[in-house]
């Protein structure tokens, strides 16, 4: 099998690309990304391209699956420039995709879906209207209805679309400061097991995944005949008490209103780089069932839900990295 790679430098995509280079039925990979990096993948040839513009039927066409990755979280206050990339960038995709190879496999999220319940688990049926005040969220759930018109015009086009969890590893912990909290948190304060306290916050319960078994979700979604939607999402589900036990640290009540409150104006004096429609979205989106991943394609992460957290928060404090532009220490 040849394999396209959107957005092949990120968080996922370098750990997708080392999942598919252990992969017999993949032969080649193409790596698509704005920024080039220096560093050599197996089996991979990279490509500069960005999906909002560049041609992408060339670059498509021969491939056996188009994997779409691509994604801009940030410049948040730039809403321009993060529709183009996520909007506008996967409708060419879907649309190169339905033009030139047999299957697609889109990076949808959890933060696609609509409001849903904390005190059980949702299977894939649930809505995606996303959560209005997240731009994220409304992007996921945008592409999906883009997806759901392509798949009706090309039914003869292999669909699949994973919706993960919280996807971590160690080596996103520069890119989760330039993501979500700037110099507002310097990264030599978070240290694992020595955070002094967690948030507990009326609602707060989510789920984590570790970007190695992500990766293996979409391997096994590339080299199957899987189609249709899947819940990607390691165990336990993670929430104050749990996270208190994890880090060793004690629970502070705080109001979800002061959260948000606090988040929001932050945001507006310029003090971090995220809106408070990320606070809506954890505890707004609901938990998901991973049932049918688990049955259909086998899939079993090998870490836990903790595990994946604390790799990200010891990276954060080590100010880790990888040889990419998205992941630069």
């Amino acid at each position: 099998m040849r394999v396209v790679v959107t957005g092949a430098t990120g968080n996922v995509g370098t750990a997708l690309l080392r999942a598919l280079a252990r992969e017999d039925e993949v032969t080649s990979v193409v790596g698509i990304a704005r920024r080039l990096p220096q560093t050599h993948f197996p089996k991979t040839e990279w490509v500069r391209a960005d999906v909002a513009e560049t041609p992408l039927e060339p670059i498509f066409d021969g491939a056996d699956c188009v994997v779409h990755l691509a994604w801009l979280i940030q410049p948040a206050r730039d809403r321009r420039a993060t529709w183009r990339t996520n909007v506008l960038g996967s409708r060419r995709v879907f649309e190169a995709a339905a033009a030139t190879v047999p299957a697609l496999v889109h990076a949808s999220s959890v933060g696609a879906y609509s409001p849903g319940p904390k005190d059980r688990l949702v299977d894939e049926s649930w809505p995606t209207g996303g959560i209005r005040s997240s731009f994220y969220s409304r992007d996921k759930s945008d592409a999906e209805r883009l997806l759901d018109r392509v798949d009706e015009r090309h039914p003869e086009l292999r669909s699949v679309r994973l919706r993960p969890s919280l996807i971590f590893q160690r080596a996103m912990g520069t890119e989760a400061k330039r993501l979500f909290t700037g110099r507002w948190v310097p990264h030599r304060l978070v240290r694992p097991r020595r955070i002094p306290f967690v948030p507990d916050i009326p609602g707060l319960r989510f789920q984590v995944t570790h970007s190695d078994d992500v990766a293996d979700a979409y391997r096994r979604a590339i080299v199957s005949g899987a189609y249709g939607a899947f819940n990607v999402a390691a165990e336990p589900v993670l929430d104050p008490d749990g996270l208190a036990a994890l880090l060793g640290a004690r629970k502070v009540p705080v109001p979800a209103r002061l959260a948000r409150g606090a988040v929001a104006a932050t945001w507006r004096l310029r003090l971090q780089p995220t809106p408070e429609g990320w606070v809506d979205m954890g505890l707004q989106t609901p938990l998901m069932d991973s049932a049918r991943i688990r049955e259909e394609l086998v899939w079993q992460p090998r870490h836990a839900a903790g595990e994946a957290l604390l790799e990200l928060l010891q990276g954060f404090h080590a100010g880790a990295g990888a040889p990419t532009p998205p992941l630069r220490a």
